[in-house]
């Protein structure tokens, strides 16, 4: 009757949804902590934490009442009126982040175009760029969104293929390469470089000791706006508040994400000085539920819980216990290992006609959930507050899952 059960919540969303996603096939119903079970109640390590959303781990306590207690008194005002919690987040945030100003939205890719936006109105109102001929460079690799402008600058073909036609404006060069870079930033009309600190869809791409050092002052040399996507690097998730944190780099504009309400709401932020931020003016951007009061309630709860239970700290330790863990699988599976932090990916070689999705399923058997990316590639990134009994426990189901398979 369980299985059942299952099969027909599974069946309604084939049935009834949009086929734009390939879950593993678990139905979950609850959350706490480290932990999620399914509707038969077993209990499963979450090794994604739904992308890095839930950094503070499922249904975080402080999180929820915070959530629940903002929720009776007001959720939404838009920004036609000013609430009492807007000015106290965005202080809060600015402060913590060192930025004059903050721009709230939703969703991840919200903030991405948001990013963009500022950047394009700057070049034009204070670089002095020619209107309409700001370019952006991007990575190759990449991963900022689905919206038709970013999927635009995508090398993913499953993101890109068949929804042209693509907006003009991007120049792509490889991911950790300062050639390239130099070279891209001959061109007098570049007002931007975007990129991820850390590449997290495509496979926890780590680049090398330096580079976001030496990027950032190839652009400042060229007047070009550094622009950091740190929605799934950042937060505490790679063992620094922010992965530019690891070299001392402060993005000119930042965007920030996911783990902003502790997996609870969509919640973005684009964080920049005034002179990049007032260069957009009322009427010219915006978003109904951007700034709502009760994500500004949750969103300041979500950031203390990261300070206040030291997630960066317990991300850097067990981030280099998991690695060596990793490390000494079998070489002839596992091929490659990589991240920072407790934001890691490895790289399976297919065996016996199974793949990384494979490998993944019998893990889910075994009692922890991650999911494949790009094919042979897994990430595991769980909640940080998963302990180091915990941690080694997850470590011994990816040892006999390794095994086994």
């Amino acid at each position: 009757m369980m299985a059942d059960t299952k099969i027909n919540y599974i069946g309604l969303e084939e049935k009834y949804g949009a086929h734009n996603y390939h879950p593993l096939p678990v139905v979950l119903e609850r959350g706490e902590g480290v932990f999620v079970y399914d509707t038969d109640g077993k209990r499963y390590f979450d090794f994604l934490s739904a992308y890095s959303a839930v950094n503070q781990g499922h249904c975080h306590p402080r999180i929820i009442q915070s959530l629940i207690d903002q929720a009776q008194k007001l959720t939404l005002t838009s920004r036609a009126f000013h609430n009492n919690l807007l000015g106290q987040y965005e202080e809060y945030i600015t402060k913590l982040f060192g930025y004059d100003k903050v721009l709230p939205m939703n969703t991840g890719v919200e903030g991405v175009e948001t990013a963009l936006k500022l950047c394009r109105r700057w070049a034009y109102d204070v670089k002095g760029l020619t209107p309409n001929e700001a370019k952006i460079i991007v990575c190759d690799g990449n991963f900022h969104g689905r919206t038709s402008t970013v999927i635009s600058f995508s090398s993913d073909p499953d993101s890109k293929k068949g929804f042209g036609p693509y907006m003009p404006g991007f120049i792509n060069i490889p991911y950790n390469d300062l050639v390239a870079l130099e070279n891209a930033l001959l061109d007098s009309t570049v007002a931007g470089f975007l990129a991820e600190p850390i590449q997290g869809e495509a496979g926890v791409v780590v680049p090398d000791e330096g580079y976001l050092t030496k990027a950032k002052k190839l652009c400042a040399a060229k007047n070009v706006l550094f622009i950091a996507d740190e929605i799934q690097s950042g937060l505490a998730r790679c063992g620094k508040m922010l992965a530019c944190d690891y070299e001392n780099v402060h993005p000119d504009i930042l965007i920030l994400g996911k783990a902003l309400s502790g997996g609870t709401l969509p919640v973005s932020a684009v964080l920049c000085n005034d002179e990049i931020m007032l260069t957009i003016k009322p009427g010219e951007h915006g978003s109904t539920y951007g700034g709502n009061p009760l994500a500004c309630a949750v969103t300041m709860t979500a950031l203390d819980v990261l300070q206040d239970e030291k997630l960066s700290e317990n991300s850097f330790y067990l981030g280099n216990i998991l690695r060596e863990e990793l490390n000494k699988l079998n070489k002839n599976l596992v091929t490659t290992v990589r991240g920072k932090g407790l934001f890691n990916a490895i790289v399976i070689k297919p065996h016996n006609g199974k793949d990384a999705w494979d490998f993944c399923i019998e893990m889910m058997k075994n009692g922890l959930l991650a999911k494949p990316t790009h094919g042979d590639i897994i990430r595991f990134a769980p909640p940080l507050v998963i302990t180091e009994e915990q941690l080694m426990e997850c470590v011994e189901i990816i040892k006999r899952t390794a095994e086994e398979f």
